[in-house]
């Protein structure tokens, strides 16, 4: 049975992929650390230890893994009160510092998150940037020193910091904010899963650059252009930018998955065909356009095919009704191919449809694909998204429309994407279940767009929105609206957006078997609710009242409600998993999810309230060191019986 501790830190990605090298490549390493030379014996050529390399490079790169590798004791405290439906969504909003966040949800959420998408500061030189001191300070330093107030806003640049171009690492200190981020959030990802990130043109070099580090450029989708703002920047000089990009990447190879695209429309022009059984549908050209178009490039597709004038349908044979004969050439007489061979021809000769054209003056028979706009299950065909993106609904404009409906006021928030341009990405993946994550919540656009999208389809989808909370301007209009943070301004704008998606639906909710979740938990990034060992001592004194603070290590703040969160998000559980309270003779304790894992919380763990646990038969079982009154030999007892009882785990925290 596993009696180990909960150590209280988050995990670490090297130290664990250090793990998995020892096991399977032990003669790499050398009292414990990886050694460069035998690792090159062993790897040979695909070692590089020339001094010039391609890739990118800027200051403070190293410390990005030094970041990445550091592990955090925070935890994540439940706020029912901001919070919508608290029991029964599914729905998460994380406030706090994002890339903390992100430590906190390796563990539970490794592997598990279908779609990111983020939106990150541009770098223009007018906008801020995280400084990742926030995640090394205590909050009492941060209160004390003016950087937060009691309720953890942050009110100090020193925590968020304007970036100006006449700074002497510029586009260095976007990257080193942005490096650790990104390597975390492909963890998250599933091995279908892919991100989008929104970016202009001041970072899409170093953006595209750092992800093909990240994420391998074979894992590259593609580039969108996003035509934002149709009226052009307002530069007095250079060229009026209209446009910015959407980023791609997926987590694994290509073959792995795909972005099946979005349905396409009934109305849509290009399906003009009818068939004779009505069914709409386009006709494509059979005859190879494009590259290696000529008949030397392959001769085996340049055979003849024979028509029917009468119904236009198409044979391999001529005979007394298929008598029009067609081959593969171009309107200026050269001969060209077709795109099929003659054997998949005749398979799909059902497929081909003879046409009469017009060609250099006088009549003649194509031959052409029909592709119909449903498949044989009545769904419609799926169109691939265009790498430049046009629509209307996706500049900034139409998102201003969606703050002023529900604010009152389109200024509450500075250049807001729309939820349509979330949608039609999400579409894109064919998709209705599964986790999407936006770490970058800024207004909660990407939440308003699952919950839209949601209402539309029947789907499940469910969302993780993470927002540092930033302090609004005082002279903004969100000051104005009473909002303190950004984040305030987030979590308003999805409770109002899932009022206004229920009035609109008539309060009727039930979409086949699922419900709709209009929903979020609130949850706040926050100190451990169990103190933290300082291993900065400096004297016998300061060791000895350690000591004697940790006789109990639950800090004096902490209640019940957060430590039990902070143990489901530490043992690696989502933190939508099912919470059964189970009040019983002598006390309580809770079963979660199926029952296979019991934490109680009590203070005293009497043999009575132990026993009536252990008739749950639960798997693993964790409580607290308190409960044990410094009785070692009562805990060694009760582990003994619950190993007995076949308990696999039982931890003390």
């Amino acid at each position: 049975m596993d009696k180990s501790k909960i150590t209280g830190q988050s995990t670490n990605p090297q130290a664990e992929l250090l793990a998995k090298l020892m096991k399977e490549m032990p003669e790499i390493f050398s009292e414990g650390k990886i050694d460069s030379k035998k690792l090159k014996a062993t790897l040979g050529e695909e070692v590089v230890t020339d001094q010039e390399r391609y890739g990118l490079t800027w200051a403070g790169k190293a410390e990005c893994f030094k970041k990445i590798q550091e592990t955090t004791t925070n935890t994540l405290k439940p706020c029912r009160d901001e919070s919508v439906d608290f029991d029964k969504t599914e729905n998460l909003f994380i406030e706090g510092d994002n890339l903390q966040v992100l430590k906190v949800l390796q563990k539970s959420y490794y592997g598990k998150v279908k779609m990111i998408y983020i939106d990150p500061p541009y770098n223009t030189g007018n906008d801020f940037i995280y400084n990742d001191k926030f995640s090394r300070t205590k909050r009492e330093e941060l209160i004390a020193n003016g950087s937060i107030d009691d309720e953890g806003n942050v009110i100090n640049h020193d925590l968020y910091r304007q970036n100006t171009r006449d700074s002497g690492h510029f586009h260095s200190n976007w990257l080193n904010m942005m490096y650790p981020r990104l390597f975390l959030a492909r963890n998250l990802l599933r091995q279908d899963g892919v991100i989008f990130v929104s970016i202009d043109d001041n970072e899409v070099k170093n953006l595209k650059a750092m992800m093909d580090e990240i994420f391998g450029e074979e894992n590259f989708l593609g580039q969108i252009i996003n035509r934002s703002n149709p009226r052009g920047s307002q530069e007095p000089y250079g060229i009026s930018t209209e446009h910015e990009y959407v980023v791609c990447y997926s987590r694994s190879e290509l073959g792995f998955f795909s972005i099946t695209g979005n349905e396409r429309d009934s109305e849509d022009e290009g399906f003009s065909f009818v068939d004779e059984n009505g069914k709409k549908a386009r006709l494509l050209g059979l005859r190879k356009r494009g590259g290696d178009w000529k008949r030397t490039d392959r001769p085996n597709m340049f055979y003849p095919f024979y028509i029917n004038p009468k119904n236009n349908k198409v044979s391999l044979t001529k005979n007394g009704e298929f008598i029009e004969e067609v081959f593969p050439v171009r309107p200026d007489g050269q001969e060209s191919r077709w795109t099929w061979g003659k054997n998949t021809a005749q398979e799909r000769l059902a497929e081909l449809y003879g046409k009469k054209i017009k060609r250099n003056g006088s009549e003649a028979y194509d031959v052409y694909r029909i592709d119909y706009l449903e498949l044989e299950n009545g769904d419609k065909k799926r169109e691939k998204l265009k790498s430049v993106f046009e629509d209307k609904e996706l500049n900034y404009q139409a998102a201003r429309q969606y703050l002023k409906e529900l604010f009152g006021s389109s200024e509450i928030f500075d250049f807001p994407k729309p939820p349509e341009l979330i949608e039609k990405l999400m579409k894109a993946l064919n998709e209705k279940e599964g986790i999407f994550l936006d770490f970058f919540a800024g207004s909660g656009t990407s939440a308003h767009a699952v919950m839209r999208l949601n209402a539309e389809d029947e789907g499940n989808r469910k969302w993780i929105g993470v927002q540092l909370p930033e302090k609004c301007k005082e002279d903004s209009e969100a000051a104005k609206a009473g909002f303190v943070t950004i984040a305030d301004i987030a979590k308003e704008r999805i409770r109002r957006a899932g009022k206004k998606i229920k009035q609109e639906k008539g309060n009727q909710l039930d979409l086949g078997n699922a419900k709709l979740d209009l929903g979020f938990k609130a949850f706040k990034l926050d100190e451990s609710n169990f103190k933290v060992w300082n291993t900065q001592i400096e004297n016998v004194e300061q060791l000895q009242k350690q000591l004697e603070d940790f006789i109990d290590n639950v800090t004096s703040e902490a209640v019940t409600e957060n430590i039990l969160y902070e143990l489901i998000i530490k043992s690696g559980l989502e933190l939508n998993i099912a919470i059964e309270e189970k009040k019983v003779k002598d006390g309580k304790y809770y079963r979660i999810g199926d029952g296979g894992l019991i934490i109680c919380l009590a203070d005293k763990l009497t043999k009575p309230l132990f026993e009536t646990i252990l008739k749950d038969k639960p798997e693993k079982i964790i409580t607290l060191d308190r409960a044990f009154a410094n009785n070692d030999q009562l805990k060694t007892n009760m582990m003994l019986e619950a190993e007995h009882a076949g308990v696999k785990e039982f931890k003390v925290i």
